[in-house]
């Protein structure tokens, strides 16, 4: 497992996304597979884990807490706060000092640690970004000891440049994909040059780039690619990347054939770490499969200019104008 700088530390250049273990959102994952899970990630090299206050209601961040009593290696756990209560009826009132300070000792709690090392803003409107106070209240938290950085997980290139003008920023988490290739013509390079890491969320495009969906594909009642696969409660983006699954399907058809071979989730995630601006990739995984072909991504040659090139033209002429939602 290759390793990337994140601020005064090196973290897995492939991480992993806990959005499933909370039991929630994706089918039904017990304790005992997400224990297994995270086991096999840290045997593999890992040592970034993402989570949030609201996968499961805290019952990916409780998992999380249990399993890092287990283990002796140095763990980096990233949460997110800012969407609590938040359940398609508005906004609920997050976004104070008391509210944030809150949320952060129930996540530190939650985890059984005494410090956070990552507190993201969990894509929060625009208009909270561009207020500033929320930067206020994670730096006055930074201040007090009970986080070591703070970031944003945002869902635009606008909401990304809003933060990127803000100190102290550590990272910005970001939809990055072969479904969503444009991000990175339009923040890398300031990311890089203000030293802001990059953490890439929705790697496979909600499993599409796994190459293993067909459209007769259905999906549970409780899974979001099933209730939001337009977006119905949330922003559209974080369902198969915004693509209708349909169409989805056959864009991976033009993108697999471009590939070396037939390991298309696999090269999916090489393309996103031949981009030197990216710290770490943060896939999920339901299975143990999923994991140790996520992992085996990190030991794959770089893609060549020319299957870069053919890529981005598959997405510009197909892809991009698909999109929906806001991006």
């Amino acid at each position: 497992m290759q390793l990337r700088k994140f601020q005064t530390e090196l973290i897995s250049e492939i991480g992993l996304g806990t959005w499933q273990l909370g039991s929630a959102d994706w089918g039904n994952v017990t304790e005992e597979a997400a224990i297994e899970i995270l086991n096999r990630f840290v045997d593999l090299g890992g040592n970034f884990i993402d989570t949030a206050d609201v996968y499961g209601g805290g019952i990916s961040e409780k998992v999380i807490g249990k399993f890092l009593k287990t283990r002796s290696e140095t763990l980096y756990v990233a949460t997110k706060l800012g969407r609590r209560g938040d359940n398609g009826n508005g906004w609920p009132q997050n976004f104070t000092y008391e509210a944030i300070k809150q949320h952060v000792e129930d996540s530190l709690q939650n985890l059984q640690l005494e410090q956070l090392y990552l507190e993201q803003l969990h894509c929060i409107p625009t208009e909270e970004l561009q207020k500033g106070d929320v930067f206020d209240s994670l730096r006055k938290l930074q201040s007090e000891g009970l986080i070591k950085y703070w970031g944003v997980s945002v869902e635009t290139a606008e909401e990304a440049l809003i933060c990127l003008e803000q100190e102290g920023l550590a990272s910005l988490q970001i939809i990055f994909n072969l479904f969503r290739q444009h991000l990175a013509d339009e923040i890398f390079a300031k990311a890089q040059e203000k030293g802001v890491s990059l953490i890439v969320r929705v790697p496979l495009a909600s499993g599409l780039l796994s190459g293993k969906y067909t459209k007769d594909t259905e999906f549970s009642t409780t899974d979001h690619r099933n209730y939001n696969a337009n977006g119905e409660f949330f922003n559209v983006g974080e369902t198969f990347s915004g693509v209708a699954f349909a169409q989805g399907v056959e864009f991976v058809q033009s993108l697999g054939n471009l590939m070396p071979d037939e390991r298309l989730a696999q090269w999916s995630l090489r393309w996103i770490l031949d981009h030197p601006a990216v710290t770490t990739v943060i896939p999920g995984a339901t299975k143990i499969s999923q994991v140790e072909s996520n992992m085996g991504s990190s030991n794959l040659e770089p893609l060549s200019a020319e299957i870069h090139t053919a890529l981005r033209e598959v997405y510009d002429n197909q892809i991009k104008p698909a999109i929906r939602g806001k991006y």
